[in-house]
């Protein structure tokens, strides 16, 4: 059965405290496509810092999906011209898995000249995989002011504490904005699988009429600690000499929070 949309679906998410992410669901309906972008057009582009376009790799209309992703950047060039520019080639798994790399090369090279004069980014990505995660994950990082500030005040973290990795999370999408690994780690998907963990254990907690404000994670091999940290995000602390008790890091966390809070005020100035 078919849904046919009557409108365009629209929501918003709030990340990082101020950054407000507005999301459009055409439908693929090509005169809903033309009348929003049409009457609403200044409104929709106003003051825009980030534009993340989706492209279905398997479209059979690639001239009309460019042709709508053309006006949108006509659109940002007229009312913001300084927004960063992401662009999703999405559902790469549909593709056999030995041509995913030259097709995706293929369509960003044409994104890229479709674009001109502004610079984009493309990811590749799938729901089944950490793609998505990562692209997710590479776009907020992008937005964050003080970014090189932030990693520096980490890694320092990481030293003092003698910690394997640490990193910070986003409060409200759980997407990793920065991480210290100071040891390599064999699982490249772990950063998404310790993300949908804690994603379940805090909606557990909701139902609950509870909230997650930390966990820890002990064997014989290491220990773990997440707690939440400043107003926008989670920490995550792991180490693998089990023998520092958990009330010195927990201790070390809490003074650290203090300087990272300082840094987000900075991001807000």
């Amino acid at each position: 059965m078919y849904t046919v949309y009557l409108d365009v679906e629209h929501c918003h998410v709030r990340f990082l405290g101020n950054l407000m992410l507005n999301l459009w669901d055409c439908g693929g309906q090509e005169a809903f496509m033309e009348n929003y972008f049409a009457s609403q057009r200044d409104s929709i582009f106003r003051n825009v810092e980030v534009l993340i376009y989706v492209f279905d790799i398997e479209s059979r209309e690639l001239d009309k999906d460019l042709h709508y992703y053309q006006s949108c950047l006509e659109a940002l060039l007229e009312n913001s011209r300084d927004a960063k520019v992401f662009c999703l080639i999405h559902k790469m798994d549909l593709l056999r898995e030995d041509s995913r790399e030259e097709v995706f090369r293929e369509r960003e090279k044409e994104l890229r000249v479709r674009s001109k004069p502004l610079d984009i980014t493309c990811f590749k990505t799938s729901i089944w995989d950490e793609t998505l995660y990562k692209a997710w994950s590479s776009i907020v990082y992008r937005l964050i002011p003080n970014v090189r500030m932030l990693e520096s005040c980490l890694k320092q973290f990481a030293d003092i504490i003698d910690a394997d990795e640490v990193l910070l999370f986003e409060r409200a999408t759980f997407l990793v904005i920065s991480c210290c690994e100071r040891k390599d780690h064999k699982d490249p998907h772990r950063l998404e699988k310790v993300s949908n963990i804690i994603k379940q254990f805090k909606l557990s907690c909701s139902k609950l009429a509870a909230q997650c404000q930390s966990m820890e994670v002990r064997n014989s091999n290491f220990s773990a600690f997440i707690e939440t940290f400043t107003a926008n995000t989670y920490c995550m602390v792991i180490l693998s000499d089990t023998s520092i008790p958990s009330a010195s890091t927990k201790m070390n966390l809490r003074n650290a929070r203090k300087q990272f809070e300082r840094l987000e005020l900075m991001d807000r100035r």
